[in-house]
């Protein structure tokens, strides 16, 4: 009996030092600005995610306001540190069937731990007129 507690307490130890069975609250927020050839976009998709290894989790989802301004926010409780990013499917100079797709990758430095320590990560002012890397077009999104 007294090597089961032992056990059970060494366990709960292990488990509080990974940050709990589920992992440590943490928390991303990022904001920024979209133009199409210098003009500011409203109703822009943005989709804030956790990058997984199988499949993303969504966190947010918002369009962006009439000033083409915008702000997901997301939080997601892990063990390892999230790494999320954020996908913004728009129609600038695209006239396809489907939307384009640009993701936008936040540091790992932009996560905070816990709600009250959220890291704002601001991408500035987008002009969704260039190119990026990783450009596609997105039919199911």
């Amino acid at each position: 009996m007294l090597k089961l507690c032992l056990l059970f307490l060494a366990t709960l130890a292990v488990a509080h030092g990974l940050g709990g069975i589920v992992g440590r609250k943490q928390t991303v927020t990022v904001v920024g600005k979209l133009t199409c050839n210098g003009q500011a976009v409203k109703d822009v998709k943005i989709k804030l995610y956790e990058d997984g290894t199988v499949y993303d989790t969504k966190m947010d989802v918002t369009n962006t306001l009439a000033d083409g301004t915008f702000k997901v926010v997301g939080g997601q409780n892990k063990i390892r540190k999230i790494d999320p990013k954020i996908n913004i499917y728009h129609r600038c100079n695209h006239v396809g069937l489907c939307p384009k797709r640009v993701t936008i990758h936040v540091p790992k430095n932009a996560v905070g731990k816990g709600s009250k320590e959220a890291q704002l990560f601001d991408i500035g002012v987008l002009n969704l007129a260039n190119k990026y890397p990783g450009e596609g077009t997105d039919c199911i999104h």
